[in-house]
This record gives structure tokens, C-alpha cells and sequence, in this order.
């Protein structure tokens, strides 16, 4: 395992404590200054453009010579908005808080702009009220507004960076920028955690989509371009009052994980990492960026979060840093010897704010009597808060007025302005690639009859992906997106505009034979942990849509496939039931942009060419990882290619289709693994009350919901039980079909999840299953079993698995190959408890823990 310079220094001193050679001991010295001396060679100094005015300097001085310890610390907690109270912001003085993704003032998923400000107000005033810290510093807002201000409804939504690496256009990411900020700006919030700016190595990571491209040739100017939208220009008007602090995140080596493990570890060597991995940094902080987000990952298995060599020796004293370093979503309760509650380690290391959602105070209480028993030294602190209060002065947010005072405050006719839309319209047409044209089938004539299918045709959530409202973009539908259009309103649009007719219908039924038949399909939404895969196949194991692509063209009719997804995939049988094929990655809220370079205009002139390139590489075979620069390079199509109309098409129409046997096979099939899997939705129900979950934080009659943490952000579901009601949580489909899942699995299986118990429940607590039955009698199909007694036996507050042997409910008639419900927990009584990885599986050898035979 490669270690960092000062963990080598120090194993080096030991060697030479214990009476090695003076040969020995010069050869190792050599070897220590030769290491720095490279390392020194490799991380540039940044040319800093804003400067350390003296003014700012003795600015600082000024209010740190005024604070307290407790207030110091204070300023290094960011809480998140679903854990603090107005009342906690002016009894500590926090100096940053966030809402994480999918989490919204009042746990309202359709705030409006006026609640979003109200909230950064309060927050705001409670901050400056020192009538109980003592503090008048402000604090700020920190958000995720990764494509956009994507938590926000109405807002505009630009295709995910995948898309915009392969637009290749720096200056359309400026102007990008300068939206967004915009209409940030309009709800009050002061920072955004962008741009991500990793270099994906492996594309079954779940966060490929946040990366602009596996090359860091793109990376390093979007890098420059963004930060200078977000923040302007460094000089006179830097972070106006239409600019908002940027952050470069995640620092560093996040798209270069072992396997694409997301929060893995990264084991590039130094050269690498900084070749390949940093240079999004060198031109973020090139351009001022005022902050950085450590990454989850490690590198070479030491977590970053409490990697000094990196967060200190490197980006600040080498590369000359100025601003603050932020923690990610309790990414420092990852390093060795700390928790969620208490890490000194990566304080020391260079950590500046700790991003701490959950139990705050527990870190607050622990990092101050770490300082006064001198674990933390007072420098360090005192290093942090000038970090921070240098960019609060640079931003001027003790000058600016309060949130709700401000220039574009609580103007909504910010979100989603017509002129932002027109930009993210550029943006699509920009992103689109085409990578196949039998016989010049596209541009297409719009006077024609066109066939319209495919389950993301008119799916405005599916085609934004994850980062879209909620965290994972699941549970949200068309009516969530006032103002965005899916890519079915823009193909109807020009093709009734010219005369043609258009039938939208996502099994490829028809009534009139088309023309043309344009299918849009894809990978469901997903961010970050949920993400990962195994390989890069497309619907392994359930081919639908390549069942789709067939039954039209064994009819004779010619299809264009629009691809939806969040990554290079291998979609050799997709390819080959195709006459054209575009990736259209993310594209976001402006569906309507891809129907600008599908379609000519009336007149049969061509609206706008395919000028997308591949800024990843496309994979031969489904397991096969191949990034521009290798040695062995072989993909199925290169890094930079893109068809424009009149191109000849290279691509066989016999491509290779065999798969791994690996996937023929399969042992489980998952039902909930932090996000409910397709074509499961999640309900809640109390009494006769009943609703889709379409919110981190519901509460219904008896019951409280809440997404929580277990391994990784929002992986499990806390429910609180009142006991005034009966009441659940229910797995189904939206329109309640059966599933066949016998097929899949056999009849040897069991039920299995995880749980932690916080309350042991009160009454029966019932695991339901549920089918169509097969006659008149309703219910006929429905099977329980009561839990209540093993969950009683369970150690409280601690995470452990339960499997129940699905004869239990065999044996009650429920019919595994007509599932309707696969899973629902209910109870009349009280209970505290959490559930995560929900799966049907084979059952091991050994049997279930509960068991009917």
C-alpha cells in the first residue's frame, strides 16, 4: 500500500533510530528529498487573482480578536436544515448550514420561492442575533445545485455534466453558471457545493454522470469557466450580489476508485492523481473558487477526510489555497479512529468545516473539549476560522443585505425564466451524440407519421436523472416540473406544427402503421451509492426495451433510438435493433431540444446538426473499463466521436450481443437498496389514507417517515410508529400489476432486510405479501407474517438482519410468480424502527431465521 510523504518520513526515522548504517541512512534521506522534490514539481502554485487584501486581512482579525472559543467552533458545524431549529441558529451561530438533496423548507417537496426565503431569513437573522452567543457573524446556505438548482420546483434544469463534457464549449458553461447562481439567488441561498469536477475512471461508478469526462483536457477549462460564472470575474464585483461562492469538489481522486466503488479508494499513483484526478482543480482555483469538498474516497486507503499530506501540505501550503476546506455528508465519521460525533483527526489534517448532518451537537461538544484538552490545537481552529471569515468578508455578506432583502430575493419569475431555458435548450442540442445513421435516416421530415415510445419518451424525471428534486430523481412525475418539457412535447410539437401526426405510445402499439418510429428508453434515476454496478449491461436480465426495438422493426418500420442514461453502456443488441441511435444522456427540463436535431424544419432544412462528441469512451463488452490514454486501446467507439448529418455510419449492424454468463443467472432480486427498485413504488398508508412517498420526510395519520443514513447517504428509512392507527409502508407497483418473480428466482427463497430497532413495537407487527388472486375472492392472495416477537428479541440501536422463508407465506396461498406486493411492514401499535436493503433471494444453505416447516 503506497503511503503519504509524512508517513514515510516517519517510518524512515524509525529505521534510522534503530541503528541503521549512515550509507543507509543517507540513502533514505535522498530518498525523502527526492519524493518532495517531485512532489514540489508536480502541484503548481495557483495564481491566486484574489489577492489577500490587507483590508480583508485586518477584517478578520478584527472579529476573530472578539470570539470565543465556542463561537470559533461554531463556525466549523454545518448541521442540515432537517436537524436544526431557527432557536439552535441563534443559540450557536452556526456558520453554514445546508439541505442535503430532496430536503426543503418546512419538509415541503413544493416549497415555493417565498418559503425557500423565508427560511434563509430566519436563519439568517437568528444568526446575527447575539442576544445568545454573543455572535453577530452571518451565517450562510450551502445547496446542491449540480444541474441547476435542481431541489427547487420550476427550476431550470441543464443536462446532467456528462452531457456538457460532450457539448466540449466552455463559454455555453459560463453562461450556465450565471443562470444557475441566478436563480440560487432568488431563493436566498449564498453558496453552491459545484462544480464536480472528477475524472471518471470507471463508469460503473454511480456518480459518472457528475463527470464532465474521463480526460481532464475538458475538465480543467469547464473547472475555469464555471467557477468564473458562479462567482465572477476576480477583481471589482467579485461574489456581487449576482454571484454566489462556488465549490470545487471532491478533492480528490473520486472518479478514480478501485472498480468504481463509489467512497472507494483511489490508487493512482501521486503523478496520476495530480495529472488525471487534480486538474479540474487547477483550473477551479485558477479562477478564485472560495471553497473545496474533500472526497469520501481514499488514496491508498487512507480516507481524505483525514489525509494531511493532501487537505494541508498539498492544497494549501504547496498549491497556495486560501479559501476553506468542507467536509462531505459526514464524510469525516469515514476516517480510522473517528465517528459521526467526534473526529479530531480530520480537523488536524486540514478540514476546515465539518458537514454534519444528523447529531451536531454530539461534534460541536466533542471537537470543543478536543481543543481545550489541546488534542486540537488552538492554531488549527484559529487557521480554520480565518479561512472562513476571509471568504464571508471577500463575499461580503456582512455588508449585503439580509436574505430576504437582497436583488433577486423571492423573485420567481427567476425560476425557470424563459431565457434560462433557452440556454439549457442550447445546451441539450449541444450534448446529443450521434452514434449511428443507417442510410441517413435522421434528420427526419416532420410531415411524416411518427410513432413516439419508450417508458422516458414523456417522462421529464426519468430524463433529468438523479440530483432533480429528490436526491436519487425518484418518486417524481411530469406535474413536478412546471414550465419543463419532455422530449415527446417537442417531437409532437414540430411534427403537428408542420402537418404530420404523432402518436405517443410507450408499448409501441399503434393505430395507424408510422413512418418512423422514435423510441426513448433508459436507465432509471439514480445518484450516488445506489448507482454502482457490477457492469456496464444494459437491463441485464430483462431485456424490455431491446423487446421493444425488435417488435417494431421485425414490422418494417424504421427506428431511431433515443438513449436515456447516465453513462456509457453496452448496448451492442440495442445498437443492432436500430437504424439510428443518439445518446442523450441527462438531458434535463428542456426535452423539447431534442426534437431541434431529430427534425428538419417544414421546409426539410436541417434546424440543427449533431455537434455532441463522446468525452467517454463507449465499452466493447459489458465489463470492459477503457479510458483514453491506455495502453491496449480498443473501445467500440473512440473518445471524441460524434456523427454529424452526412457522415457515413462505421458501426456493424451485427455487433457482438453475448454477454456474460455471469448475468444469466439470478440469485436475488432487490427490492429496496436505498432507493425502491423498478417496478416497485414505495407507498405509506395510515387508516384509509394512502400516498406514493415523493419526499424524505412524510408523516400520515399514525405514522412518521424520514430517510436516514446506514452505510451511506440516505440508504434506509426510519418509520415511527404512534400506535393511534393502523398503519404501513408498502411496496407495490403504480398500477398494482403482478410480477412474475418465480422466473427469476426459483421457489427456494426468502424475504431479507435490515433493521434497526429503536422502540420495540407494542402489538403484532405484520410482514405482508400480496398477489392477484386468481379467482373472484378478493384477497384470496394475501399472506402475513407477525415479526413482533423476533423483533422484541433484538438488541435496541443496533443495525442486524432478518430473512423469513417465503413458504411462511406460500403456505397462506400467496404465489411468488404473481407478486403484487412484495413486501409491506404494518402495525397497529407503537414502533421505533428502520429498514434498509430489502431483497427477495435464494436461500442459503443454512435456512432462514424464521422459518415455517
Amino acid at each position: 500500500m503506497k503511503r503519504t510523504l509524512s508517513s514515510v518520513a516517519v517510518s524512515l526515522a524509525v529505521l534510522v533510530n534503530a541503528g541503521c548504517s549512515q550509507e543507509q541512512k543517507q540513502q533514505e534521506n535522498t530518498q525523502i528529498e527526492t519524493q518532495t522534490e517531485t512532489s514540489q514539481q508536480l502541484w503548481p502554485k495557483i495564481n491566486n487573482q484574489v489577492a489577500k487584501l490587507n483590508d480583508v486581512e485586518e477584517r478578520v482579525s478584527e472579529i476573530m480578536a472578539t470570539m470565543t472559543l465556542e463561537q470559533k467552533i461554531a463556525q466549523m458545524i454545518q448541521p442540515e436544515i432537517r436537524d436544526i431549529t431557527v432557536e439552535d441558529m441563534r443559540k450557536y451561530g452556526f456558520g453554514s448550514y445546508l439541505n442535503g438533496g430532496g430536503a426543503f423548507p418546512n419538509n415541503d417537496k413544493h416549497a415555493n420561492v417565498e418559503d425557500w426565503v423565508a427560511l434563509a431569513e430566519k436563519m439568517y437573522q437568528a444568526s446575527i442575533d447575539d442576544s445568545l452567543d454573543g455572535s453577530t457573524i452571518p451565517t450562510m446556505w450551502g445547496t446542491d445545485a449540480v444541474h441547476g438548482h435542481n431541489n427547487v420546483i420550476g427550476a431550470t434544469l441543464f443536462p446532467h455534466n456528462i452531457g456538457l463534457g460532450a457539448a466540449n464549449n466552455p463559454e455555453l458553461i459560463e453562461k450556465i453558471a450565471k443562470v444557475t447562481a441566478t436563480e440560487v439567488l432568488a431563493t436566498g441561498i449564498d453558496w453552491i457545493f459545484a462544480p464536480t469536477v472528477a475524472a471518471v475512471r470507471d463508469d460503473r461508478w454511480g456518480r459518472t454522470y457528475e463527470g464532465y469526462s474521463e480526460d481532464p483536457e475538458i475538465i480543467k477549462a469547464y473547472s475555469h469557466a464555471i467557477v468564473t460564472g458562479l462567482q465572477g470575474e476576480p477583481g471589482e464585483g467579485f461574489l456581487g450580489q449576482g454571484n454566489v461562492i462556488s465549490t470545487v469538489k471532491h478533492f480528490v481522486g473520486d472518479g478514480g476508485t478501485v472498480g468504481g466503488d463509489d467512497q472507494g479508494d483511489n490508487v493512482s499513483s501521486e503523478e496520476e492523481l495530480y495529472k488525471i484526478h487534480a486538474q479540474g482543480y487547477v483550473g477551479g482555483l485558477n479562477a478564485g473558487a472560495q471553497s473545496v469538498m474533500a472526497s469520501f474516497n481514499s488514496w491508498h486507503g487512507e480516507k481524505i477526510h483525514g489525509n494531511k499530506y493532501l487537505l494541508n501540505d498539498v492544497l494549501k501550503d504547496r498549491m497556495g489555497f486560501d479559501g476553506f476546506v468542507v467536509g462531505d455528508w459526514n464524510g469525516h465519521g469515514q476516517v480510522a479512529g473517528c465517528t459521526n460525533a467526534s473526529c479530531p483527526q480530520s480537523i488536524n489534517a486540514g478540514l476546515d468545516i465539518f458537514m454534519v448532518p444528523g447529531d451536531w451537537k454530539a461534534l460541536y461538544d466533542n471537537t470543543l473539549a478536543q481543543v481545550k484538552s489541546g488534542e486540537i490545537p488552538q492554531s488549527r481552529i484559529d487557521d480554520a476560522v480565518r479561512r472562513i471569515l476571509r471568504v464571508k468578508v471577500r463575499a461580503g455578506l456582512f455588508e449585503k443585505p439580509s436574505p430576504a432583502q437582497r436583488q433577486f430575493a423571492a423573485k420567481s419569475e427567476l425560476i425557470g425564466k424563459q431565457e434560462h431555458r433557452e440556454v439549457a435548450r442550447q445546451a441539450v442540442r449541444e450534448s446529443l451524440v450521434l452514434l449511428k445513421n443507417n442510410e441517413q435516416l435522421l434528420p427526419l421530415k416532420p410531415n411524416t407519421q411518427v410513432l413516439v415510445a419508450g417508458d422516458a419518451a414523456n417522462n421529464i424525471g426519468k430524463q433529468s436523472g438523479g440530483w432533480t428534486i429528490t436526491w436519487q430523481g425518484t418518486n417524481n412525475e411530469n406535474a413536478d416540473f412546471p414550465g419543463g418539457t419532455s422530449i415527446w412535447d417537442g417531437i409532437s410539437a414540430q411534427v403537428e406544427a408542420a402537418g404530420g401526426n404523432a402518436e405517443l405510445s410507450e408499448d409501441g402499439s399503434f393505430e395507424q402503421k408510422p413512418d418512423v418510429a422514435i423510441v426513448v428508453f433508459g436507465e432509471e434515476p439514480y445518484a450516488e451509492g445506489h448507482g454502482d454496478r457490477a457492469n456496464l449491461e444494459y437491463q441485464a436480465g430483462d431485456k424490455r426495451d431491446l423487446a421493444l426495438l425488435k417488435q417494431l422493426k421485425e414490422q418494417g418500420i424504421p427506428v431511431v433510438a433515443v438513449f436515456i442514461s447516465g453513462r456509457p453502456m453496452w448496448v451492442n443488441p440495442e445498437l443492432n435493433a436500430s437504424d439510428a441511435f443518439v445518446a442523450a444522456w441527462l438531458p434535463g427540463s428542456e426535452g423539447l431540444a431534442v426534437a431541434d436535431v431529430l427534425f428538419t424544419d417544414a421546409e426539410g432544412e436541417v434546424q440543427h446538426d449533431f455537434t455532441g462528441r463522446l468525452s467517454y469512451s463507449w465499452p466493447k463488452t459489458p465489463t470492459q473499463i477503457v479510458n483514453r490514454g491506455d495502453d491496449n486501446y480498443d473501445p467500440l467507439l473512440p473518445y471524441g466521436f460524434g456523427l454529424s448529418y452526412g457522415d457515413q455510419s462505421i458501426l456493424s449492424n451485427e455487433l457482438d450481443e453475448q454477454a456474460s454468463s455471469a448475468n444469466s443467472q439470478q440469485s436475488s432480486v432487490a427490492l429496496f437498496t436505498g432507493t425502491v427498485q423498478k417496478p416497485w413504488q414505495m407507498w405509506l398508508y395510515s387508516g384509509d389514507e394512502s400516498f406514493t412517498v415523493s419526499a424524505n420526510t412524510h408523516e400520515v395519520g399514525a405514522l412518521f417517515y424520514r430517510t436516514i443514513d446506514k452505510v451511506v447517504q440516505e440508504d434506509a428509512r426510519k418509520l415511527r410508529f404512534d400506535g393511534s392507527a393502523n398503519a404501513g409502508i408498502r411496496l407495490a407497483s403504480k398500477s398494482f400489476f403482478r410480477e412474475d418473480l418465480r422466473a427469476k428466482l426459483g421457489t427456494d427463497v426468502q424475504l431479507s432486510l435490515n433493521i434497526n430497532l429503536a422502540q420495540a413495537p407494542t402489538d403484532a407487527v405484520y410482514l405482508t405479501l400480496n398477489c392477484e388472486s386468481e379467482g373472484d375472492v378478493a384477497g384470496s392472495c394475501v399472506a402475513k407474517v407477525d415479526i413482533s416477537e423476533q423483533l422484541k428479541a433484538m438488541e435496541l440501536n443496533t443495525w442486524q438482519a432478518l430473512s423469513v422463508d417465503l413458504n411462511c407465506f406460500a403456505a397462506q396461498g400467496f404465489k411468488l410468480q404473481s407478486t403484487v406486493v412484495p413486501f409491506e411492514l404494518s402495525t397497529s401499535g407503537k414502533l421505533d424502527i428502520s429498514i434498509a436493503d430489502i431483497n427477495l433471494e435464494k436461500k442459503p444453505e443454512q435456512g432462514s431465521q424464521l422459518s415455517c416447516q
